[in-house]
């Protein structure tokens, strides 16, 4: 009996917040403001970051969040993300659930990768994200660091809330161990408990909209002031490779402890490479000289070319002996990195191993 007073009492009360919302927007004829509508009850990460995201704009900064099922509410919102049964971006209309929808970001826009299904949080951003990250981060909407996060932002941030949501699965075949502390999980923890007397949405609501804003900026200032320089200054030595060795094989990087694979292959790839690089040169904190192999590809641990086989497992001054370099420290028995003092020697260790390397037929 007292569940069932319970839902009647919740439903009473969603009729009155509607009935207030439209007297509201009818007072004086005119609407009271804008409102970003979205469904009411158990709330997931992906309305919750559309409704965040869409409050970084201008237009949508002060809007009310209107959380309800009955359509004659939602038919009075500005915008409707996650409920309604209708994607429609000419009237500001982001659901997802409806049998006919069945959209990625590739089907939308054919000239980006992803396959995943869009959810209400991928469909705001596929529209609004790139103006939400230029407000974010003050850059002009023309500039090329824009579109590379952009991408970034959705490929390792929005598709995989796109993906809980519409329940698919990372891989094929039954998991070796369980994930539960992904954003998706952590929204969904904040939702009341299923035995807890007090049911109300509303206001986990907006500490779920926070938790997930502080980590999509968290994510972005992430991206803009590190991750972003780093891949200027791979740029730059990609660029600037045949002034460190006429063979185009060898890249010097300016500053040490940038994190340059990612950066390299994706470089490669937008920039034409058509010699593939082989070494990356760089110092390390004591102010000596690495030279590390560049894999043959993302998480493998073979190389495109490894340091000469002589070479592995020496130091200091039997590997200067042995290789005829002045202040050799190592080569990884590994054959995948090796030091010296000095760039010059760095950069020697790099030249002769490409010298003695197999010439292809």
């Amino acid at each position: 009996m007292n569940i069932i007073c319970r839902v009647v009492r919740s439903r009473i009360r969603q009729v009155f917040i509607n009935k207030n919302h439209l007297m509201k927007m009818s007072e004086g004829g005119h609407k009271a403001g804008v409102r970003i509508g979205t469904h009411n009850g158990t709330f997931h990460c992906d309305e919750v970051l559309a409704c965040f995201l869409l409050r970084q704009l201008p237009e949508y900064k002060d809007a009310e969040i209107i959380r309800s099922r009955d359509s004659s509410v939602l038919a009075e919102c500005d915008v409707v993300v996650d409920v309604g049964g209708e994607y429609d971006p000419n009237h500001q209309r982001y659901d997802h659930h409806q049998r006919s929808f069945v959209d990625s970001f590739n089907s939308l826009c054919p000239e980006k990768p992803w396959v995943t299904k869009l959810s209400s949080a991928g469909l705001i951003y596929l529209h609004f994200g790139k103006r939400v990250l230029a407000h974010l981060t003050q850059l002009n909407k023309d500039d090329r660091q824009l579109e590379v996060l952009y991408e970034k932002m959705y490929e390792n941030f929005v598709e995989e809330v796109d993906a809980v949501d519409n329940g698919i699965s990372q891989f094929d075949g039954e998991a070796r161990y369980a994930v539960t502390t992904t954003l998706s999980a952590r929204v969904g923890h904040l939702n009341p408990h299923w035995n807890s007397k007090n049911q109300d949405t509303e206001e986990t609501f907006h500490h779920a909209m926070a938790l997930v804003g502080a980590e999509f900026q968290d994510r972005l200032d992430y991206y803009m002031n590190v991750w972003l320089p780093a891949r200027e200054l791979v740029q730059k030595a990609v660029q600037n490779r045949y002034q460190v060795d006429p063979s185009g094989e060898i890249v010097l990087l300016t500053q040490g402890g940038c994190p340059w694979k990612e950066h390299l292959f994706a470089l490669e790839k937008e920039l034409k490479v058509d010699v593939p690089i082989k070494f990356v040169l760089y110092s390390d904190q004591n102010g000596h000289w690495r030279v590390q192999c560049v894999p043959a590809g993302h998480n493998t641990f073979q190389n495109r070319l490894s340091l000469l086989e002589e070479w592995r497992g020496i130091r200091d001054d039997a590997l200067s002996k042995l290789s005829g370099i002045p202040d050799c420290i190592f080569v990884h028995a590994g054959g995948f990195i090796g030091g010296n003092k000095t760039q010059e020697g760095a950069l020697e260790m790099a030249k002769r191993t490409l010298q003695m390397a197999p010439k292809p037929l």
